[in-house]
């Protein structure tokens, strides 16, 4: 039988002055819990959109959050085989 496992992330937006900052956290079956956090800023020449500033701020904390597990997972691997492990993404 297949087991199914549940991880979720919660992207969590805000807006101080002219950025916007996302924070991305992971939670998993196992209690692994890692964050990320990402951040957009609106150059003055161009057309307040706030739905673009979220896109950018949420897609860096994501990319953050991706680079964070992937080292974890490298971590993991390095204690169980014993010696230094590099991964690449």
């Amino acid at each position: 039988m297949t087991t199914a496992k549940h991880w979720a992330v919660d992207v969590y937006i805000g807006e101080h002055d002219e950025s916007t900052y996302a924070e991305a956290r992971l939670h998993t079956d196992a209690d692994t819990n890692l964050s990320g956090t990402g951040t957009a800023r609106l150059h003055p020449a161009d057309s307040n959109v706030p739905e673009i500033g979220d896109e950018l701020a949420t897609a860096r904390a994501l990319s953050d959050l991706s680079h964070r597990l992937l080292a974890t997972a490298a971590d993991d691997l390095s204690a169980v085989v014993g010696r230094r492990v590099r991964l690449t993404g």
